[in-house]
């Protein structure tokens, strides 16, 4: 076979190169003599594996994935997809990130549609094993090649590349997003419950008010539709029944989504219609089959519902359960830097001063400030954010300007386009308040923004005013 002499003749030419034998190179690459030989000159050649591949292209000091290209067509020695090989180089492949080699075996083994159910199987056994982005490109294959497309492996599919996309880049999550939405229902239901979870997280975090709304009542309706079953089930048996097998307990994706249509509502600023809500999940100790964790679950709710009806108070007006609030912020760090941005918020939305809170808070704050965890970082855009607008009604011109190139910094760094927007258009409104040192921060963004490969198409516009 031409290719699978071609792998030869390069290992061959290399040894004459170096001087080995193959007593020598077999001492070199720790592989048996006799082995070495059968693979150059046995008839027919005895096929490589990939572990000696590897082994070889390390004596001879070549980059890892040097014969890479070449052992395609050992995969498909004598003309068939031989799994031993295929497999173990489409893993290798992936791990150095030669994701050439892997298309050009996955389209060797698509020629054959009956190898479709292979290569999910692979993609699953890298995704159990913690390999989410390794599974990509195999997810990617069975979702274009999947001949029925109302199955389940589809769906599967659609859903565990969703997972395996979201990131710290909020146009990369919302775009994953979008594309696994039509595929949520039809997944087998203990996936269903964490799809929509994640669904309407990844909405929430884009401020995405409406599309929050619709997926956290989808999470909730299809919770409460399991539960009942589930109760259904035990009392036919008369017996314990196991639980669907989910992520989380079972509680928490009911009380997820109650909670975050209230706080979209709340974002809304539909006050009233969250407030019901969020009494509706401050107790859920009548949910059946709480085990610890589940009812280690049900006090987190207790506790974000107490936090969140004093929000909503606090925006309705009621400056009276403040000190509540502070108390119940300082004991629950946890809530500290989302409890401050709804502090914030009322104050800049009922004019009342936060000046003492702040200085409260301020050893936490100087921790978030050092922070890089993307988990904190939509929260810390959210109170920079509030932050430049309570100085600058306060006339605290200098730390507004500190606070939204803060904003500015961290929406580039999110790849969030609207609240890189947000922040721009505050500072350009505000830019007759900046002094020089400021100026040439606000700059310097501008040009690592401009040098950025996925900068914003927009900022160019801006990036002119800087110069």
């Amino acid at each position: 076979m031409e290719n699978a002499t071609t792998i030869r003749s390069e290992i061959e030419k290399e040894l004459k190169l170096g001087g080995y034998t193959f007593n020598s190179f077999g001492q070199a690459t720790g592989l048996n003599r006799g082995v070495f030989s059968a693979m150059l000159n046995g008839n027919p050649p005895k096929p490589i594996s990939v572990r000696q591949m590897d082994l070889i292209t390390k004596a001879l000091n070549y980059p890892e994935d040097w014969l890479y290209d070449l052992y395609v067509d050992e995969c498909f020695y004598d003309g068939r997809p031989h799994w031993k090989r295929v497999k173990p180089f489409l893993i290798r492949c992936v791990e150095v990130g030669n994701l050439r080699c892997v298309e050009k075996v996955l389209s060797r083994l698509m020629e054959d549609l009956n190898h479709i159910p292979t290569i999910f199987a692979l993609a699953e056994e890298l995704y159990e094993g913690g390999k989410l982005q390794e599974a990509i490109p195999f997810y990617e294959c069975v979702i274009e090649n999947e001949k029925y497309q109302h199955s389940e492996r589809l769906a599967i599919s659609h859903y565990k590349l969703f997972r395996a996309k979201i990131g710290e880049n909020t146009e990369i999550n919302l775009k994953a997003a979008i594309q696994f939405e039509p595929f949520r229902f039809r997944l087998p239901e203990c996936h269903q419950l964490d799809g929509l979870l994640h669904l309407t997280n990844i909405y929430s975090s884009l401020h995405k008010w409406q599309e929050t709304i619709t997926h956290s009542d989808e999470l909730w309706e299809q919770a409460k539709i399991i539960y009942d079953e589930e109760n259904k089930r035990r009392a036919r048996k008369n017996r314990s029944c196991a639980p669907i097998k989910t992520e989380r307990h079972l509680v928490v994706y009911y009380g997820q989504g109650l909670l975050m249509k209230a706080y979209a509502l709340q974002k809304i600023g539909d006050y009233e219609n969250a407030k019901k809500i969020v009494a509706e999940y401050g107790d859920l100790s009548w949910f059946d089959g709480l085990d610890t964790v589940g009812k280690r679950e049900v006090e987190k709710f207790k506790l974000w519902s107490r936090g969140n009806s004093y929000t909503l108070d606090l925006l309705l007006g009621d400056t009276s359960v403040l000190p509540q609030y502070v108390d119940l912020l300082e004991n629950n760090n946890d809530e500290i830097l989302p409890g401050l941005v709804n502090i914030l918020e009322s104050a800049n939305r009922n004019l009342f001063s936060v000046d003492s809170i702040l200085e409260r808070f301020i050893e936490y704050i100087d921790i978030f400030r050092k922070t890089q965890d993307v988990i904190f970082m939509d929260d810390y855009y959210n109170f920079n954010f509030q932050l430049a607008i309570y100085y600058r009604r306060n006339k605290r011109y200098k730390d507004a300007i500190n606070a939204i190139l803060q904003c500015i910094q961290i929406a580039f760094f999110l790849k969030n386009v609207e609240s890189f927007a947000q922040s721009m258009v505050f500072f350009e409104n505000n830019r007759i308040l900046c002094d020089e040192g400021q100026i040439e921060i606000y700059k310097s963004i501008i040009k690592e923004v401009c040098k950025d490969e996925e900068g914003f198409s927009f900022t160019f516009a801006f990036s002119n005013s800087s110069q």
